[in-house]
C-alpha cells in the first residue's frame, strides 16, 4: 500500500504535535520513523491507525484515494493496523484467543478452539515465535513482557493488513528477539506488506528500513534513504544540532571502594539458582543476559518483590532481612522496576504525588504531612534529575517517555539510597533523554552510590559498566571487568558459545 500524507497538523491543548507534515511511504517498503519523544512519531502512527483524527491535512491510500480514518477499525477495514507502544491484550485470555480476537474461527456458530489454537501456531512459526506456537493456550496475564509484545505482533499480522504501524515493537525484546523481528519485518516487505518502523533504537531503524524519516517538534526534517545515514546524522538532525552517541567516560571507582552490597547463594526457583554478588561504593555493576535468564527475577528478590527462599544479603557487612520492597527502602537499596507503567508509576496521579508516595512518612509530623515540605523536596529532587514539566502538579501521563523515567529516577534518589537497583533504565525513551539518563547514572556513581544496572540493551551495560556478570539459568556464569568487558564476550558467555 501506497501512502500519501499532505498537510497533516494535530494540536493537543497547548501542544503542536504535529505541523504541516507531507510524507509518503511506498509501498512494500519498511519506512523508518524517528524522533524524540514528543516529536509526534506516536501521533502520526495513531492517525494513521484512525486511533486519533487530525485537525488538517490529507490521507492518500493507494487504490482508495482520499480517506478519513474515524475508527481504528475503519483504518482496519481500509487495510491498516497498528502494534501500539502500550501493550493492549486482554490478561486473562489465551495467547490465541488474543492473538484472533474479533477474527476466531466458529463452527456452527460455536467458537472451534481446535482451529483457533492451530491458526495461532502457525502464524507464531511463520513468525519465527515458535515459543508460543507451542503455548497456544496459555494466558497472557502469565507471560513476560517480551512474549506479550510478541502476541501484539502476531496479532497484527493475523489481520493481514496492507500496512502496519509498528510503534516501538522490540523495545521489550531481547536483542536476539529483536534480531528475528528484524528477519520478520523483512519477510513482510517481500510478501509486499508495507511497515511503518518507529523506534527509538536507531541501529535497529538503520538494519531494518529502506528509508527513515526524522520529526523534530511535530515538524518533518528530513527523509532519506538509510544506506545514505548514520546513528550520529539521524541524531543531529533529531536534536537540531550535532550530537555524540558516546557513554560517558567511566570514571574507575576507588581501588578501595568498600564492599556496600554483598549477596551470598540467593535462591528464588526456577529463575534465580545460588547467585553471589557484590557491588562496591562507586561502582556499577551490569547483569547481562538473554530475556528469560533471570536478571529482573535476581533484582526483585534481592529488594523483595519476589520473596527469596534462601541466601545471604549484607550492606555495609550488616546481614539484612528482607521481606518487601519497603524493607528494602528502609535499609536504603532501591529498585528502579523495568516498566514505569505497569510497576513503577501513578500515570493519572501528579508528578509531585508520584516522587513522594514511599517516602510520606518522612514528610509528616503525628501522622499530618507537610505540604510545604512535600513540594520542597518533590522540588528539589525533579530539579537533580531533570524532570521538565508544566509543574510539580502535571500528570505523569501528560509527560513524555523520558520525563515519566526520570520522575521514577527522583523517587528513588528521595531517601538517599545507598544501592540503586536499576532494570531498563532507558526502555522507551528517545537518545536525548537516554544520554540524561547515562550522565546521572555515572554522575550517581562517582558520588559513591552502589549500582547494579540491567539492560536489554548490550552496549548500554557495556558502556556504562565497570564490571559485567553474564547470567544464565538463573546463575552467574561469567564475569568481566575492565577491559574484558566487550560486547563480543558477553554475547559469547550469554549464549554459552566458545
Amino acid at each position: 500500500m501506497h501512502v500519501r500524507i499532505r498537510g497533516l497538523s494535530k494540536r493537543f491543548g497547548g501542544v503542536q504535535a504535529l505541523q504541516d507534515v507531507d510524507l509518503e511511504i511506498a509501498r512494500g517498503s519498511v519506512h523508518g520513523l524517528v524522533g524524540e519523544n514528543g516529536a509526534g512519531k506516536s501521533t502520526l502512527g495513531k492517525i494513521l491507525a484512525g486511533a486519533l483524527q487530525p485537525d488538517s491535512g490529507e490521507l492518500w491510500l493507494e487504490g482508495r484515494g482520499q480517506v478519513r480514518l474515524r475508527t481504528p477499525a475503519e483504518a482496519l477495514a481500509n487495510g491498516i493496523t497498528i502494534i501500539a507502544q502500550e501493550l493492549t491484550l486482554e490478561p486473562k485470555r489465551s495467547i490465541a484467543e488474543n492473538v484472533l480476537l474479533g477474527i476466531e474461527p466458529v463452527r456452527l456458530r460455536v467458537l472451534d478452539r481446535r482451529r483457533l489454537n492451530a491458526t495461532c501456531a502457525r502464524l507464531a512459526a511463520e513468525a519465527g515465535f515458535d515459543d508460543l506456537g507451542k503455548r497456544t493456550t496459555r494466558l497472557v496475564e502469565n507471560l513476560a513482557v517480551s512474549e506479550r509484545q510478541k502476541v501484539e505482533i502476531l496479532r497484527a499480522l493475523a489481520r493481514r493488513a496492507e500496512l502496519i504501524v509498528m510503534d516501538e515493537p522490540t523495545a521489550a525484546l531481547s536483542e536476539a528477539d529483536a534480531e528475528r523481528l528484524g528477519h520478520t519485518v523483512r519477510s513482510l516487505r517481500e510478501r509486499g506488506i508495507t511497515i511503518l518502523y518507529v523506534s527509538h533504537r536507531l541501529k535497529e531503524v538503520l538494519a531494518v528500513a529502506d528509508t527513515v524519516s526524522v520529526l523534530r517538534d511535530g515538524r518533518l526534517i528530513k527523509t532519506a534513504m538509510t544506506g545514505e545515514e548514520t546513528p550520529a546524522s539521524l541524531v543531529g538532525a533529531m536534536m537540531g544540532r550535532p550530537a555524540a552517541l558516546a557513554f560517558p567516560d567511566k570514571q574507575p571507582p576507588p581501588n578501595s571502594g568498600r564492599i556496600v552490597l554483598s549477596v551470598e547463594g540467593l535462591t528464588r526457583p526456577p529463575l534465580v539458582n545460588g547467585v553471589d554478588l557484590a557491588v562496591r561504593a562507586g561502582e556499577i555493576v551490569g547483569l547481562a543476559g538473554l530475556i528469560g535468564s533471570g536478571r529482573t527475577e535476581i533484582a526483585r528478590a534481592l529488594v523483595g518483590a519476589d520473596r527469596a527462599t534462601a541466601g545471604v544479603i549484607e550492606l555495609e557487612g550488616e546481614r539484612l532481612v528482607i521481606r518487601s520492597p519497603r524493607d528494602a527502602i528502609a535499609r536504603g537499596i532501591v529498585l528502579l522496576p523495568e516498566s514505569r507503567r505497569e510497576q513503577g508509576l501513578l500515570l493519572g496521579r501528579s508528578v509531585q504525588e508520584n516522587v513522594t508516595l514511599p517516602h510520606l512518612e518522612q514528610l509528616s509530623r503525628m501522622g499530618v504531612i507537610s505540604t510545604t515540605t512535600e513540594r520542597t523536596r518533590a522540588q528539589e529532587m525533579t530539579r537533580r534529575v531533570g524532570v521538565k514539566a508544566a509543574g510539580l502538579g502535571a500528570r505523569v501521563i501528560s509527560l513524555s517517555g523520558g520525563n515519566q523515567q526520570k520522575v521514577l529516577f527522583a523517587r528513588s534518589l528521595f531517601g538517599s539510597p545507598r544501592v540503586l537497583v536499576l532494570d531498563e533504565p532507558t526502555r522507551g525513551v528517545d537518545v536525548g533523554a537516554k544520554h540524561a539518563i547515562y550522565e546521572l547514572i555515572a554522575e550517581l556513581a562517582q558520588q559513591g552510590m552502589a549500582v547494579l544496572l540491567i539492560s536489554s540493551e548490550l552496549e548500554e551495560v557495556v558502556g556504562l559498566s565497570h564490571r559485567v556478570l553474564v547470567i544464565r539459568h538463573g546463575s552467574v556464569v561469567a564475569e568481566f571487568q575492565g577491559d574484558e568487558v566487550t560486547e563480543d564476550a558477553v554475547l559469547r558467555a550469554a549464549f554459552a558459545a566458545a
